[in-house]
Protein backbone atom coordinates (compact mmCIF):
# COMPACT_ATOMS: atom_id res chain seq x y z
CA UNK A 1 0.00 0.00 0.00
CA UNK A 2 1.43 3.35 -1.06
CA UNK A 3 2.17 5.90 1.61
CA UNK A 4 -0.32 8.74 1.78
CA UNK A 5 0.96 12.05 0.45
CA UNK A 6 2.17 14.47 3.09
CA UNK A 7 -0.37 17.21 3.78
CA UNK A 8 0.31 20.40 1.88
CA UNK A 9 1.88 23.19 3.96
CA UNK A 10 2.17 26.87 3.05
CA UNK A 11 5.04 28.21 5.14
CA UNK A 12 4.79 31.96 5.71
CA UNK A 13 6.82 32.17 8.92
CA UNK A 14 9.80 33.91 7.35
CA UNK A 15 11.71 34.52 4.13
CA UNK A 16 14.59 32.62 5.75
CA UNK A 17 12.73 29.48 4.71
CA UNK A 18 13.59 29.82 1.04
CA UNK A 19 15.42 26.90 -0.56
CA UNK A 20 18.48 27.39 -2.80
CA UNK A 21 17.79 27.33 -6.52
CA UNK A 22 19.22 24.71 -8.86
CA UNK A 23 21.62 27.36 -10.18
CA UNK A 24 22.86 27.91 -6.64
CA UNK A 25 23.35 24.20 -6.05
CA UNK A 26 25.38 23.90 -9.26
CA UNK A 27 27.47 26.95 -8.39
CA UNK A 28 28.17 25.53 -4.93
CA UNK A 29 29.22 22.18 -6.34
CA UNK A 30 31.55 23.81 -8.86
CA UNK A 31 32.91 26.64 -6.70
CA UNK A 32 36.61 27.39 -6.79
CA UNK A 33 37.78 27.52 -3.17
CA UNK A 34 40.74 28.37 -0.99
CA UNK A 35 41.38 29.25 2.65
CA UNK A 36 39.37 32.39 3.34
CA UNK A 37 41.10 33.06 6.67
CA UNK A 38 44.24 33.57 4.59
CA UNK A 39 42.23 35.64 2.11
CA UNK A 40 42.75 32.95 -0.53
CA UNK A 41 39.22 31.86 -1.39
CA UNK A 42 38.58 33.38 -4.83
CA UNK A 43 34.81 32.89 -4.70
CA UNK A 44 34.51 34.61 -1.32
CA UNK A 45 36.71 37.42 -2.61
CA UNK A 46 34.47 37.87 -5.64
CA UNK A 47 31.35 37.97 -3.48
CA UNK A 48 32.87 40.52 -1.09
CA UNK A 49 34.03 42.73 -3.94
CA UNK A 50 30.67 42.55 -5.72
CA UNK A 51 28.76 43.32 -2.53
CA UNK A 52 30.97 46.32 -1.83
CA UNK A 53 30.49 47.58 -5.39
CA UNK A 54 26.72 47.26 -5.21
CA UNK A 55 26.62 49.08 -1.85
CA UNK A 56 29.00 51.81 -2.99
CA UNK A 57 31.55 50.91 -0.31
CA UNK A 58 35.26 50.13 -0.42
CA UNK A 59 35.26 46.58 0.89
CA UNK A 60 33.10 43.69 2.05
CA UNK A 61 33.18 40.82 4.53
CA UNK A 62 31.28 37.54 4.21
CA UNK A 63 29.70 36.43 7.50
CA UNK A 64 27.44 33.56 8.46
CA UNK A 65 24.30 35.54 9.30
CA UNK A 66 22.68 38.93 9.72
CA UNK A 67 23.10 38.60 13.48
CA UNK A 68 26.84 38.06 13.04
CA UNK A 69 26.94 40.99 10.61
CA UNK A 70 25.40 43.35 13.15
CA UNK A 71 27.52 41.92 15.95
CA UNK A 72 30.77 42.27 14.02
CA UNK A 73 29.85 45.79 12.92
CA UNK A 74 28.90 46.97 16.40
CA UNK A 75 32.08 45.60 17.96
CA UNK A 76 34.15 47.20 15.20
CA UNK A 77 32.70 50.65 15.95
CA UNK A 78 32.30 50.39 19.74
CA UNK A 79 34.63 49.71 22.64
CA UNK A 80 33.52 47.98 25.82
CA UNK A 81 31.41 50.39 27.85
CA UNK A 82 30.37 52.41 24.80
CA UNK A 83 26.75 52.98 23.93
CA UNK A 84 24.82 52.07 20.79
CA UNK A 85 21.56 53.82 19.88
CA UNK A 86 18.74 51.94 18.15
CA UNK A 87 14.96 51.96 17.91
CA UNK A 88 12.93 50.26 20.61
CA UNK A 89 11.67 47.72 18.03
CA UNK A 90 15.05 47.14 16.36
CA UNK A 91 15.81 43.57 15.41
CA UNK A 92 19.33 43.74 16.84
CA UNK A 93 17.86 44.77 20.20
CA UNK A 94 14.83 42.47 20.34
CA UNK A 95 15.75 39.39 18.32
CA UNK A 96 19.52 38.88 18.43
CA UNK A 97 19.91 37.35 21.89
CA UNK A 98 21.60 40.42 23.39
CA UNK A 99 24.81 39.28 21.71
CA UNK A 100 26.25 42.78 21.27
CA UNK A 101 25.88 43.49 24.98
CA UNK A 102 26.75 39.99 26.18
CA UNK A 103 29.97 39.51 24.21
CA UNK A 104 30.91 43.06 23.31
CA UNK A 105 30.18 44.86 26.56
CA UNK A 106 28.29 47.47 24.54
CA UNK A 107 25.29 49.13 26.11
CA UNK A 108 22.26 49.37 23.80
CA UNK A 109 19.95 52.31 24.36
CA UNK A 110 16.46 52.06 22.85
CA UNK A 111 14.96 55.21 21.36
CA UNK A 112 11.25 55.60 20.57
CA UNK A 113 10.21 54.71 17.03
CA UNK A 114 6.97 55.17 15.15
CA UNK A 115 4.77 52.37 13.78
CA UNK A 116 7.03 52.05 10.74
CA UNK A 117 10.05 51.66 13.03
CA UNK A 118 11.53 55.06 12.18
CA UNK A 119 13.28 57.04 14.90
CA UNK A 120 13.16 60.82 15.32
CA UNK A 121 16.38 62.86 14.95
CA UNK A 122 15.31 64.96 17.93
CA UNK A 123 15.41 61.83 20.10
CA UNK A 124 18.96 61.18 18.94
CA UNK A 125 19.87 64.70 20.03
CA UNK A 126 18.11 64.29 23.37
CA UNK A 127 19.96 61.03 24.05
CA UNK A 128 23.36 62.71 23.85
CA UNK A 129 24.70 63.28 27.39
CA UNK A 130 25.73 66.79 28.43
CA UNK A 131 29.15 65.59 29.49
CA UNK A 132 30.57 64.09 32.64
CA UNK A 133 30.40 60.47 33.64
CA UNK A 134 28.33 58.93 30.85
CA UNK A 135 29.06 56.18 28.32
CA UNK A 136 30.57 57.28 25.04
CA UNK A 137 27.92 57.21 22.33
CA UNK A 138 29.68 55.44 19.48
CA UNK A 139 27.07 54.16 17.04
CA UNK A 140 23.58 54.76 15.68
CA UNK A 141 21.89 51.84 13.93
CA UNK A 142 19.00 52.08 11.44
CA UNK A 143 17.05 49.03 10.27
CA UNK A 144 15.91 49.10 6.62
CA UNK A 145 13.55 47.46 5.82
CA UNK A 146 12.10 47.42 9.31
CA UNK A 147 10.84 44.00 10.38
CA UNK A 148 8.39 45.10 13.07
CA UNK A 149 7.35 48.09 11.00
CA UNK A 150 5.53 45.82 8.52
CA UNK A 151 8.61 45.71 6.32
CA UNK A 152 8.73 49.51 5.96
CA UNK A 153 11.25 50.76 3.40
CA UNK A 154 12.97 54.04 4.27
CA UNK A 155 14.17 56.51 1.67
CA UNK A 156 17.56 58.13 1.92
CA UNK A 157 15.76 61.41 2.66
CA UNK A 158 14.13 59.82 5.71
CA UNK A 159 17.39 58.39 7.01
CA UNK A 160 19.67 61.36 6.35
CA UNK A 161 18.49 63.53 9.29
CA UNK A 162 19.14 60.63 11.66
CA UNK A 163 22.61 60.12 10.27
CA UNK A 164 23.41 63.82 10.45
CA UNK A 165 22.25 64.01 14.07
CA UNK A 166 24.48 61.07 14.97
CA UNK A 167 27.56 62.34 13.16
CA UNK A 168 27.19 65.78 14.72
CA UNK A 169 28.02 64.05 17.99
CA UNK A 170 30.82 61.82 16.75
CA UNK A 171 28.81 58.64 16.20
CA UNK A 172 29.22 56.26 13.29
CA UNK A 173 26.10 55.09 11.44
CA UNK A 174 25.34 51.44 10.68
CA UNK A 175 22.40 50.19 8.62
CA UNK A 176 20.99 46.80 9.51
CA UNK A 177 20.01 46.17 5.91
CA UNK A 178 19.02 42.52 6.29
CA UNK A 179 16.37 43.23 3.66
CA UNK A 180 17.92 46.29 1.99
CA UNK A 181 17.32 44.66 -1.38
CA UNK A 182 13.59 44.62 -0.63
CA UNK A 183 13.80 48.33 0.11
CA UNK A 184 15.73 48.93 -3.11
CA UNK A 185 13.16 47.08 -5.23
CA UNK A 186 10.17 48.68 -3.49
CA UNK A 187 11.55 52.22 -3.80
CA UNK A 188 13.03 51.75 -7.25
CA UNK A 189 16.49 53.02 -6.30
CA UNK A 190 19.87 51.25 -6.11
CA UNK A 191 20.93 50.06 -2.66
CA UNK A 192 24.07 52.18 -2.89
CA UNK A 193 21.85 55.26 -2.76
CA UNK A 194 19.95 54.01 0.28
CA UNK A 195 23.11 53.20 2.25
CA UNK A 196 25.05 56.29 1.20
CA UNK A 197 24.20 57.86 4.58
CA UNK A 198 25.86 54.99 6.47
CA UNK A 199 29.43 54.14 7.39
CA UNK A 200 28.64 50.42 7.29
CA UNK A 201 25.81 48.14 6.23
CA UNK A 202 25.04 44.47 6.54
CA UNK A 203 22.63 42.62 4.26
CA UNK A 204 21.38 39.05 4.11
CA UNK A 205 21.71 36.62 1.24
CA UNK A 206 19.67 33.92 2.99
CA UNK A 207 16.31 35.65 3.27
CA UNK A 208 14.35 36.61 0.16
CA UNK A 209 17.41 36.14 -2.05
CA UNK A 210 17.28 32.39 -1.31
CA UNK A 211 20.91 31.56 -0.65
CA UNK A 212 21.24 28.86 2.01
CA UNK A 213 23.68 30.73 4.28
CA UNK A 214 25.28 34.10 4.71
CA UNK A 215 25.30 37.86 4.91
CA UNK A 216 27.80 40.50 3.83
CA UNK A 217 29.07 43.51 5.76
CA UNK A 218 30.38 46.44 3.72
CA UNK A 219 32.16 49.68 4.59
CA UNK A 220 35.53 51.36 4.30
CA UNK A 221 38.65 49.22 3.89
CA UNK A 222 39.79 50.28 7.37
CA UNK A 223 36.46 49.31 8.95
CA UNK A 224 36.39 45.94 7.18
CA UNK A 225 39.93 45.23 8.40
CA UNK A 226 38.71 45.68 11.98
CA UNK A 227 35.56 43.69 11.27
CA UNK A 228 37.60 40.81 9.88
CA UNK A 229 39.45 40.52 13.18
CA UNK A 230 36.19 40.54 15.14
CA UNK A 231 34.76 37.88 12.84
CA UNK A 232 37.77 35.67 13.54
CA UNK A 233 37.35 36.22 17.29
CA UNK A 234 33.71 35.16 17.00
CA UNK A 235 34.64 31.92 15.26
CA UNK A 236 33.57 33.17 11.84
CA UNK A 237 36.68 32.17 9.87
CA UNK A 238 35.12 29.54 7.64
CA UNK A 239 38.13 28.39 5.57
CA UNK A 240 36.87 27.04 2.20
CA UNK A 241 33.74 29.21 2.35
CA UNK A 242 33.51 29.58 -1.41
CA UNK A 243 30.98 26.74 -1.50
CA UNK A 244 28.64 29.10 0.38
CA UNK A 245 29.70 32.34 -1.26
CA UNK A 246 28.97 30.85 -4.69
CA UNK A 247 25.27 30.72 -3.84
CA UNK A 248 25.47 34.32 -2.67
CA UNK A 249 26.80 35.42 -6.05
CA UNK A 250 23.88 33.72 -7.77
CA UNK A 251 21.53 35.44 -5.32
CA UNK A 252 22.87 38.88 -6.21
CA UNK A 253 22.91 38.20 -9.94
CA UNK A 254 19.58 36.40 -10.37
CA UNK A 255 17.26 36.78 -7.37
CA UNK A 256 16.91 40.51 -6.71
CA UNK A 257 14.35 41.58 -9.30
CA UNK A 258 11.93 38.80 -8.40
CA UNK A 259 11.50 40.26 -4.90
CA UNK A 260 8.73 42.35 -6.47
CA UNK A 261 6.67 39.14 -6.64
CA UNK A 262 6.94 38.73 -2.87
CA UNK A 263 5.87 42.34 -2.37
CA UNK A 264 2.84 41.82 -4.61
CA UNK A 265 1.91 38.66 -2.71
CA UNK A 266 2.24 40.47 0.62
CA UNK A 267 -0.09 43.20 -0.62
CA UNK A 268 -2.55 40.56 -1.85
CA UNK A 269 -2.41 38.88 1.54
CA UNK A 270 -2.90 42.15 3.44
CA UNK A 271 -5.92 43.08 1.34
CA UNK A 272 -7.46 39.70 2.04
CA UNK A 273 -6.72 39.82 5.76
CA UNK A 274 -8.24 43.29 6.05
CA UNK A 275 -11.57 41.83 4.88
CA UNK A 276 -11.63 39.09 7.54
CA UNK A 277 -13.37 40.00 10.82
CA UNK A 278 -11.02 40.09 13.78
CA UNK A 279 -7.90 40.87 11.74
CA UNK A 280 -6.60 44.42 11.54
CA UNK A 281 -4.05 45.40 8.88
CA UNK A 282 -3.69 48.42 6.61
CA UNK A 283 -2.85 47.20 3.09
CA UNK A 284 -1.58 50.67 2.18
CA UNK A 285 1.17 50.27 4.79
CA UNK A 286 2.56 47.12 3.15
CA UNK A 287 5.55 48.14 1.05
CA UNK A 288 7.60 44.97 0.91
CA UNK A 289 7.13 41.33 2.00
CA UNK A 290 6.19 41.46 5.71
CA UNK A 291 2.61 41.57 7.01
CA UNK A 292 1.74 41.92 10.68
CA UNK A 293 -1.98 41.54 11.42
CA UNK A 294 -3.25 42.66 14.81
CA UNK A 295 -5.97 40.50 16.34
CA UNK A 296 -9.10 41.73 18.06
CA UNK A 297 -8.98 38.85 20.53
CA UNK A 298 -5.28 39.41 21.27
CA UNK A 299 -4.48 35.72 20.81
CA UNK A 300 -1.55 35.56 18.40
CA UNK A 301 -0.23 32.17 19.58
CA UNK A 302 -3.70 30.57 19.44
CA UNK A 303 -4.31 31.92 15.96
CA UNK A 304 -0.97 30.51 14.78
CA UNK A 305 -1.95 27.08 16.17
CA UNK A 306 -5.30 27.11 14.36
CA UNK A 307 -3.57 28.12 11.13
CA UNK A 308 -1.01 25.34 11.51
CA UNK A 309 -3.85 22.84 11.85
CA UNK A 310 -5.08 24.12 8.47
CA UNK A 311 -1.71 23.85 6.74
CA UNK A 312 -0.51 27.45 7.05
CA UNK A 313 2.56 28.27 9.13
CA UNK A 314 2.89 31.76 10.62
CA UNK A 315 4.49 33.45 13.59
CA UNK A 316 1.99 34.43 16.28
CA UNK A 317 2.90 36.32 19.44
CA UNK A 318 1.10 38.68 21.78
CA UNK A 319 -1.80 40.26 19.85
CA UNK A 320 -0.45 39.73 16.35
CA UNK A 321 0.35 37.16 13.71
CA UNK A 322 3.06 37.68 11.09
CA UNK A 323 3.21 36.41 7.51
CA UNK A 324 6.19 36.70 5.13
CA UNK A 325 5.74 35.69 1.46
CA UNK A 326 8.96 34.55 -0.22
CA UNK A 327 10.46 32.64 -3.14
CA UNK A 328 8.42 29.48 -3.68
CA UNK A 329 5.14 31.02 -2.47
CA UNK A 330 2.71 31.83 -5.29
CA UNK A 331 -0.35 34.05 -5.59
CA UNK A 332 -2.44 30.87 -5.52
CA UNK A 333 -0.77 29.92 -2.23
CA UNK A 334 -1.77 33.29 -0.82
CA UNK A 335 -5.40 32.74 -1.79
CA UNK A 336 -5.32 29.29 -0.21
CA UNK A 337 -3.76 30.75 2.94
CA UNK A 338 -6.52 33.34 3.14
CA UNK A 339 -9.11 30.56 3.01
CA UNK A 340 -7.32 28.94 5.94
CA UNK A 341 -7.31 32.24 7.86
CA UNK A 342 -11.06 32.60 7.36
CA UNK A 343 -11.56 29.04 8.62
CA UNK A 344 -9.30 29.65 11.61
CA UNK A 345 -11.16 32.87 12.39
CA UNK A 346 -14.48 31.03 12.45
CA UNK A 347 -12.99 28.32 14.68
CA UNK A 348 -11.75 31.03 17.03
CA UNK A 349 -15.21 32.49 17.38
CA UNK A 350 -14.60 35.64 15.39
Amino acid sequence: MANAAAPRVIDLRSDTLTKPTEAMRRAMAEAEVGDDVYGEDPTVNRLEAEAARLMGKEAGLFVTSGTMGNFVSALSWCNRGDELLCGVDAHLLVNEMGSIAAFGGVQMRALPNDKRGLMNPDDVEMAVPPGGYFPRMALLTIENTHNRGNGAAYTVEQMRPLAEAARAHGMAVHIDGARIWNASVALGVPPSELVSVADSVTFCLSKGLSAPVGSVVTGSAEFISRARRVRKMAGGGLRQAGVLAAAGLVALNAMVDRLAEDHANAKRLAEGLAAIPGFSVDPAAIETNIVYAELDDGDGPGTAVRLRERGVLSNGRFNWVRFVPHYGVTAEDIDEALDAVESAARAGGR
